[in-house]
């Protein structure tokens, strides 16, 4: 596979699996469950530029200018750089044969970055540890990157038969 069509694979691998991680939480919405808003996760970023990493509640900064579109944009190039993660762990095998399990089980351990990383960062504590309900938090993220998972695997399957037809 050469560079540049490994690159486009890992794009459209990408975005396919964060779509259907978006899908899930729509559905989710739609059934009354809270989730992420990026909003929060681009205003955590545009406080990056001033040197602050860490929010007692992000919900409580002072909002910055584009955090929404910025939250987006961050929400997606996670989504790339997980997809490159994955292919470079896999190797090019799996993106010409996708299995289910590989997908599924980085989908699954990628859950490791918003529960020590992005929950502490924004406030709620690390595994949600400050949110009102800890445990249904980081079973609801563990889900969350599992169906994100499973989005890889879809992505690199419908990607797999695309490349048979050409």
């Amino acid at each position: 596979m050469t560079i540049p069509s490994l690159a486009l694979s890992i794009l459209f691998i990408s975005i396919g699996a964060t779509l259907v991680m978006d899908l899930w939480t729509v559905l989710l919405r739609h059934l009354g469950v809270t989730t992420l808003d990026y909003a929060m996760v681009g205003r955590w970023a545009g406080h990056l530029r001033e040197g602050r990493w860490r929010h007692a509640a992000i919900g409580k900064a002072a909002p910055v200018r584009g955090e929404l579109a910025l939250g987006w944009l961050l929400h997606y190039a996670t989504g790339l750089v997980f997809a490159a993660l994955l292919a470079a762990i896999a190797g090019q095998g799996w993106l010409r044969v996708p299995t289910l399990w590989p997908a599924l089980l980085f989908g699954i351990v990628s859950v490791l970055v918003p529960l020590c990383v992005v929950q502490p960062a924004l406030g709620a504590g690390y595994f949600a540890a400050r949110t009102p309900a800890p445990l249904r938090s980081c079973l609801r993220s563990l889900a969350t990157h599992g169906v994100f998972g499973f989005g890889l695997f879809l992505s690199a399957i419908v990607l797999a038969g695309v490349r048979s037809f050409a």
